[in-house]
């Protein structure tokens, strides 16, 4: 539409107009990616990472960490995520760093980011459920997790980060990945009874 070409943003000294910001693609993260993740974490959170944080999450867990590019390739969004392997308890996944650069929030990246690594964690590894921790502080992230994303705080711990700040910790049961990942394989390993289904949906 014209108001679509006409309207842009400035991102430093670069010009994006609102078609371009709508051209924003996600894929999974890999070695090549850890410079531009890392660049994103410093611009976004006070939480940050060594490389070698980057590249443990990416040679151990690499189906987890996703990123989101803009139209020229740029990553302006990723989600650093791992399988948690030091419990007793069920397989599930935890979300270390999300990030979204200023210029594109409110697009729903953080949303998609998200939402690929819980598919990925219960495809993968059968995670259970995803956990988290985030600032008390951190009321738009909070909103995030807790209305968008379903996440709930199951607990406050003390001090949690290095400025001495709480973190709530959070947790989302990821039942409707896991319902939607055995659809999928039901039908790739019955496809005769969906073409059947199909069929007497048509008939009907």
């Amino acid at each position: 539409s014209v108001f679509e070409i006409k309207v842009s943003f400035y991102v430093g000294k670069a010009i994006v107009g609102v078609r371009d910001k709508k051209m924003v693609s996600i894929r999974r993260a890999t070695v090549h990616d850890l410079l531009a993740m890392q660049n994103a974490n410093l611009l976004c959170l006070p939480e940050n990472y060594g490389l070698k944080y980057y590249l443990y999450h990416i040679l151990s867990w690499p189906q987890l960490s996703y990123v989101a590019l803009d139209h020229k390739n740029r990553i302006v969004g990723y989600v650093l995520a791992k399988i948690d392997e030091e419990s007793n308890e069920v397989p599930h996944g935890h979300i270390t760093s999300l990030a979204v650069v200023r210029t594109y929030r409110k697009l729903g990246l953080a949303t998609k980011l998200m939402r690929a690594s819980a598919e990925a964690m219960v495809e993968v590894f059968d995670a259970v459920y995803a956990s988290l921790h985030v600032r008390v502080s951190n009321r738009a992230a909070l909103a995030l997790y807790k209305h968008t994303l379903q996440f709930r705080v199951t607990m406050t711990e003390a001090g949690y980060y290095a400025d001495g700040e709480d973190a709530y910790a959070m947790r989302r049961e990821l039942t409707d990945e896991r319902e939607a990942f055995l659809k999928k394989r039901e039908a790739l390993l019955n496809p005769s009874d969906e073409t059947a289904a199909k069929g007497k949906q048509s008939d009907e």
